[in-house]
C-alpha cells in the first residue's frame, strides 16, 4: 500500500468528518503534554530533591502517569466528558461512568452533555485529555517529596483522579454546571493547576513536615532540573495550543500568548530577586516562568498579546509573595512550592480571565464572550465563583482522602526510611555510592562503639 496516497486507504479510515490537519496537531500536542510529565516533570522535581530521594520522586510521578491511564480508560474519561449522570436544576455535575470500550471509540469526537463535536477521532481526544489528567497528580508530588509513604501515594493518586479531577473537568471542560453559568477554562488553569495546587496544600498538611534539619530545599542536580524545565516550557505549546481542539487560529494565538506570558513573568521574577536578594537564580527564573505559564493557561486563546504580557508581569510578584511570605506563615512544608506556583498562580490567572477576555480574540473560540474590562462584569463574577468552588472543593476532598488513606496505611515514611531514602523504599537508588558510604559509616560507628565498651 502506498502510504502517501489517501485514496488507497479504506473509506472508513478517512471519513468525511475527519480533519487531517487538526488530527495531526492534536496528536502532536498530546505527545508534547505527555513529555511534560515523563520525563520533564520527573526530571524537574528529581533534580530539586536530595540525592537519596531522586528515584522516589521520579517513581511517584511515573506511577501517577501509569495509574491515571488505567483509571482514565476504565471510567475516568467518561466521568469527565461523557453524557451527564447527575443533574440538579438543569445543571450537569458528572459524567456517566463507563469504560472506553463501551463508548463509540472509532468515530468522531462527541463529548459532554451538549454533544459537542470535534472533527478529530474520538481516541485522539481521549488521549489528549488523558495527558492533562496524568500530569495533574504528578504536580502535587513536588509538595510532598522526601517523606511520603509510596504505598499511600499508590492509593491516593488514582482515587484522586476520580474524586477531584474528573468532577472539576466536567464542570469546566465538558459543559458542566460552571460552564453552564458562563465560566470558561481555556486550557486547565482551574482544572489542572488550581486542583493540583490546593490539593498539594491539603496533602502536605495531612502528611506533615520533613525532618526539621531538612526543611530547606537541597537541590542535588540543577542541570537535571533545567532539562526538565526546558521540556516543560516547550511542552506548554501543546498544553495550551491543543485545547483549541484543532489546527485553528486560536491555537496559534494560544501558543504565542503562552510564551509571551512566561517570558514576561520570568524576567519580572528575576528583577524582584535581584532587588530583594541582590542576585538572580535559575530556580527563581524557573518559578517565574512557571507562574506565567500557569496564569495564562485559563485564557490563552481568548486574550490578545498585550494582555498576555500583563498577565505575566502581574502574576510573578503575586506568586513570589506567596512563596516567600504566605507559605512560611502557613507553616506547611510544601517542599517545592507547588501551592504558590500552581494554586496561587492558577487563582490569579482565573481572576484575570474574568477581566481580560477580549471579544476580538474570543470570536475564534467562544464568540460573544468578553471580560469585565470589555463591559461584562458578570464574566468576572462567574470566573471568581469558579475560583472559590474549585479551590475549596479540591482542598477539602483531598484532605479528607488523605486522612482516609492514612487509616489504611501510614502517610509518612518512618524516620529510618527517610534517612535511607530510595534504597529503603524501592530497593534501588540512582546513586549506589550513597548506600556504600552509609554501610561504611555504620561499620565505623559499630567499631567505635565496641572500642568504647571495651574501655
Amino acid at each position: 500500500m502506498a502510504l502517501g496516497n489517501l485514496a488507497t486507504y479504506p473509506p472508513a479510515a478517512v471519513p468525511q468528518w475527519l480533519s487531517l490537519g487538526s488530527n495531526s496537531w492534536i496528536l502532536t500536542a498530546t505527545t508534547l503534554v505527555m513529555i511534560q510529565s515523563v520525563p520533564a516533570l520527573a526530571l524537574f522535581y528529581a533534580g530539586m530533591t536530595r540525592r537519596r530521594f531522586s528515584m522516589n520522586t521520579v517513581m511517584m510521578v511515573l506511577y501517577s502517569f501509569a495509574s491515571t491511564f488505567l483509571v482514565w480508560t476504565i471510567l475516568g474519561y467518561s466521568l469527565s466528558f461523557y453524557s451527564s449522570s447527575i443533574h440538579v436544576g438543569g445543571l450537569n455535575f458528572l459524567g456517566l461512568p463507563l469504560p472506553i470500550w463501551n463508548l463509540p471509540m472509532f468515530g468522531e469526537t462527541v463529548y459532554g452533555p451538549a454533544g459537542t463535536q470535534l472533527n478529530i477521532p474520538f481516541l485522539t481526544f481521549v488521549m489528549f485529555q488523558f495527558a492533562f489528567a496524568a500530569i495533574t497528580p504528578g504536580l502535587m508530588v513536588g509538595a510532598i517529596v522526601e517523606r511520603t509513604n509510596f504505598k499511600a501515594w499508590m492509593l491516593f493518586s488514582p482515587i484522586w483522579i476520580i474524586l477531584v479531577y474528573a468532577p472539576v473537568a466536567y464542570w469546566l471542560f465538558a459543559g458542566g454546571w460552571l460552564n453552564q453559568l458562563g465560566a470558561v477554562d481555556y486550557s486547565g488553569g482551574y482544572v489542572i493547576h488550581m486542583t493540583a495546587g490546593y490539593s498539594a496544600l491539603a496533602l502536605a498538611m495531612a502528611i506533615g513536615q520533613r525532618l526539621p534539619h531538612e526543611r530547606k530545599i537541597e537541590a542535588h542536580n540543577l542541570l537535571l532540573t533545567a532539562l526538565g524545565f526546558g521540556l516543560d516550557w516547550m511542552g506548554w505549546n501543546g498544553f495550551n495550543g491543543g485545547d483549541a481542539g484543532g489546527a485553528t487560529i486560536d491555537a496559534a494565538i494560544a501558543v504565542f500568548n503562552t510564551n509571551l506570558a512566561a517570558a514576561a513573568a520570568a524576567i519580572t521574577w528575576m528583577a524582584i530577586d535581584m532587588k530583594v536578594f541582590g542576585k538572580s537564580s535559575f530556580t527563581g527564573l524557573a518559578n517565574g516562568a512557571f507562574a506565567g505559564l500557569v496564569a495564562i493557561t485559563p485564557m490563552a486563546g481568548m486574550v490578545n498579546p498585550s494582555e498576555a504580557l500583563v498577565t505575566g508581569v502581574v502574576t510573578a510578584p503575586v506568586v513570589w509573595l506567596g512563596l516567600y511570605k504566605l507559605l512560611p506563615r502557613l507553616r506547611v512544608d510544601d517542599a517545592l512550592g507547588v501551592f504558590p506556583v500552581h494554586g496561587i498562580g492558577g487563582t490569579v490567572g482565573g481572576l484575570l480571565t474574568g477581566l481580560m477576555i477580549d471579544p476580538a480574540v474570543s470570536q475564534y473560540f467562544l464568540p460573544g464572550y468578553r471580560g469585565a474590562l470589555f463591559g461584562d462584569w458578570h464574566q468576572f463574577l462567574v470566573q471568581a465563583l469558579a475560583v472559590v468552588v474549585v479551590g475549596i472543593y479540591s482542598f477539602m476532598v483531598s484532605f479528607g482522602l488523605a486522612k482516609l488513606v492514612g487509616r489504611i496505611t501510614q502517610l509518612r515514611l518512618s524516620r529510618d526510611e527517610i534517612l535511607q531514602g530510595d534504597y529503603a523504599v524501592h530497593g534501588e537508588t540512582a546513586y549506589p555510592e550513597l548506600v556504600k558510604e552509609k554501610v561504611q559509616m555504620r561499620k565505623v560507628e559499630k567499631t567505635n562503639q565496641k572500642i568504647t565498651e571495651e574501655k
